[in-house]
């Protein structure tokens, strides 16, 4: 199976990614998660007309010719604080005393914030006209009933939860958080609290892998280090094919005669439909699927993984969420740093936003080889350099995007 190039895997991943389920769940524990319904407002927000502010209610045909040489004073009727109801209608010569988020009384066709006034306990005094319909926060100004607020795909932010509690709704219906399992190959690893032997190494990729499932609103699933041999490996990926919806390796992808995670996943009855792709670091991978269920083989390079991850899987692995926007945000980056080597094939360069002077600049960390892994800490942007390209000088501009 001839590798194919990075998109056209990700393009098939995502063509067979499904979302795992829905569930209903409190709004307070809804933060991050991805809606499953439209939200649509059953009701307009405000409900009433109200005031923006501390001032007076009155009718502005009653102060239209009020002026400094001529001030208009006005019998105050009442007090209407927040959450009070008005008891008097205003009409003419009356006004009545209104506070931030009161309702706009009867009669009333305009507010004026305190401020410009002159008062008593009992009169305002006016020394200049207001328009009608002055300062007054209108029913629906906020939201109309029947309005598309968010649609279901949409992951709930801020504005979407406070929509909600708006709207009354104390339970939503969300996409299900889907399990991810992962698992790390190769008999040299040891985990992150042993001492490593001679040859061993601590298995980095499983925290790696897990911490940007967290971030992407996925839940990884630990289940440890298969040694290098195939029914090893198969073990592990059957059990996390039970427990999960979805299967991450590590390592073994290559064509060492250690690599048997191919021969795994036909162990396991996997249908293998990608075998490596062209990209930089990330080459050495395979994606599989048995039933409705993905596998995700990548490489054992801390480097080559996580750059994979983000620039080939990470969209199908959204999907699964039920999200609507699987692909991450793009734009054009103008490199900091020159970056030396060229580049036979596409290449993902990893590095960190600075927005220091307004310009979209990508700076490059000291080392982007494959088993560089903290050469990774704090970045958030991955940019492309495009196949058959050269050394990249500082300044080029590249399509990237954020991670």
């Amino acid at each position: 199976m001839e590798p194919v190039l990075y998109t056209e895997a990700r393009d098939m991943l995502m063509a067979r990614a499904v979302p795992v389920g829905i569930e209903i769940v409190p709004l307070s524990e809804s933060y991050g998660r991805v809606l499953a319904e439209d939200l649509v407002a059953a009701e307009d927000i405000p409900a009433f007309d109200r005031s923006p502010y501390d001032g007076y209610a009155f009718r502005a045909a009653d102060v239209a010719c009020a002026a400094d040489a001529h001030p208009v004073t006005l019998r105050i009727t009442e007090e209407i604080p927040a959450g009070a109801t008005p008891t008097v209608p205003v009409t003419t010569g009356t006004a009545a005393k209104i506070l931030t988020g009161a309702p706009l009384p009867n009669g009333a066709d305009t507010i004026i914030n305190y401020e410009v006034t002159s008062f008593t306990a009992e009169t305002v005094t006016f020394y200049a006209p207001v328009q009608e319909g002055k300062n007054i926060i209108r029913a629906g100004d906020d939201v109309r009933k029947g309005q598309l607020l968010a649609a279901a795909g949409s992951v709930i932010d801020a504005g979407t939860a406070g929509s909600l509690a708006g709207q009354g709704r104390a339970y939503v219906s969300v996409f299900r958080r889907p399990k991810v399992a992962i698992l790390s190959t190769g008999s040299e690893l040891v985990e992150a609290d042993q001492v490593p032997g001679p040859g061993m190494i601590r298995n980095s990729n499983a925290y790696s892998i897990s911490a940007a499932l967290y971030a992407a609103g996925l839940e990884p699933v630990y289940l440890g280090i298969a040694q290098d041999t195939v029914e090893g490996i198969a073990a592990l990926m059957e059990r996390g094919l039970a427990e999960c919806d979805a299967v991450i390796s590590t390592g073994g992808v290559s064509v060492g005669d250690y690599d048997l995670t191919p021969a795994a996943l036909d162990c396991i009855g996997a249908e293998t439909f990608v075998r490596g792709v062209r990209l930089k670091p990330g080459m050495a991978c395979a994606f599989a699927q048995r039933g409705a269920k993905l596998l995700y083989a990548l490489s054992g390079n801390p480097a080559s993984s996580i750059v994979s991850f983000y620039a080939v899987t990470l969209p199908a692995l959204r999907k699964l969420t039920g999200r609507a926007d699987v692909l991450s945000a793009e734009l054009t980056v103008e490199l900091a740093d020159r970056f030396p080597k060229s580049s036979p094939v596409p290449r993902m360069l990893r590095g960190t936003l600075d927005l220091s002077d307004g310009i979209v600049r990508m700076r490059l960390p000291r080392d982007q080889g494959n088993v560089t892994l903290s050469t990774a800490i704090g970045c958030n942007v991955m940019a492309i350099i495009p196949a058959g390209s050269g050394p990249q000088e500082a300044g080029t501009k590249l399509k990237g995007f954020v991670i």
